[in-house]
């Protein structure tokens, strides 16, 4: 199986780029795993809120193929334990899922094009965190649930 993740904008913080870096590097050796940055829009600022969703989905629908099975991380999403989404992430490699792509959205979050494509929502937390950090935080809970598969001692209940 395949997992891509998808995000609007650079990481510019060198510690988050750092920590991303850790755990891609310890990713590699249980999953194909790609990260596509897609650009910041220019001129943002000009554009109202509905607006800047629809370009950025615009812009990540053309990165997806009709293969893909698509997960939002959004804040209304399901909810997972570690354990739980290592259980999710196994369940899928085991179906006829062979691409996972997950997700992150502009400040606005997704158009509502993106919302209807979507397989799933999945949400990290109740809590909102930067869209830098929450990839070093979806990227860790990757590798954790990787290392939950194997029984490896990274996790501990």
């Amino acid at each position: 199986m395949k997992i891509t993740l998808i995000c609007i904008g650079k990481t510019d913080d060198k510690y988050i780029v750092e920590g991303i870096d850790v755990y891609l590097k310890r990713l590699k050796h249980y999953v194909n795993f790609t990260k596509i940055e897609i650009p910041d829009l220019k001129n943002s600022k000009n554009l109202s809120e509905l607006q800047q969703k629809e370009r950025e989905g615009q812009l990540i629908l053309k990165q997806l193929s009709n293969q893909d099975y698509i997960i939002l991380l959004d804040e209304r999403g399901k909810e997972f334990s570690s354990i739980g989404f290592s259980g999710f992430l196994e369940k899928q490699m085991v179906s006829s899922v062979t691409s996972l792509v997950f997700i992150i959205g502009g400040p606005y979050g997704f158009s509502n094009e993106l919302y209807e494509r979507a397989n799933l929502k999945i949400s990290l937390s109740k809590m909102t965190f930067s869209h830098q950090m929450i990839r070093l935080f979806f990227i860790e809970q990757l590798y954790r649930a990787y290392s939950i598969m194997r029984g490896e001692p990274y996790h501990h209940e």
